[in-house]
């Protein structure tokens, strides 16, 4: 499995480490992810995604339905949640 965000897109990202003699070697840097099962009262439906922290304070604040909406909006995911 990918280490991906469903919902923003978070994906690994290379860089550095740099000692302290200023030498670098690569590193991948990971981002937060967690597996959530979020439940979408408008639909009254459970979905379980791959999101980061980010995305769940986004959540959080927004609430699920309606950043699902907003990101669809914005073309970043194609939303089914429609039946």
């Amino acid at each position: 499995m990918s280490r991906v965000c469903e919902l923003t897109g978070k994906r690994t990202v290379a860089g550095n480490n740099v000692s302290h003699s200023k030498r670098r070697t690569k590193r991948k840097f990971y981002p937060n992810l967690h597996k959530k099962k979020f439940f979408i009262p408008e639909v009254d439906r459970w979905v379980t995604l791959k999101v980061s922290t980010t995305a769940m304070r986004n959540i959080d604040k927004k609430g699920i339905y309606s950043y699902l909406k907003e990101l669809e909006k914005k073309g970043n995911i194609k939303l089914i949640l429609e039946d």
